[in-house]
């Protein structure tokens, strides 16, 4: 999720500077005779896989935290179970002595 992401905020923002830096006054986009329309559509389009690229990014971030925090949980809790039955093992064999 989080590549996802980041490929879709280099994508708009590759697209932002092809507008800024290779456009010279005339209407015209990384080589392509473009009307303004078509450069407004283009600069809308990326701004809005920039914004979706960072929402896309910060819930995989946010996904795969909870992913370690819960796995973290499960794991104390494996390492007290394991504990409480060695400590049982240990009652049952002395009983048996």
């Amino acid at each position: 999720m989080f590549v996802a992401g980041l490929l879709l905020v280099l994508l708009g923002a590759l697209g932002i500077l092809g507008a800024l830096f290779g456009s010279d006054g005339s209407a015209e986009l990384l080589g392509m005779d473009l009307s303004a329309f078509w450069i407004f559509i283009v600069g809308l389009a990326s701004g809005v896989a920039i914004l979706w690229g960072y929402s896309i990014a910060k819930f995989g971030v946010r996904r795969g935290i909870q992913h370690r925090r819960e796995s973290k949980q499960l794991q104390e809790l494996s390492e007290k179970l394991d504990k409480v039955d060695e400590d049982k093992r240990r009652e049952v064999d002395d009983d048996r002595i």
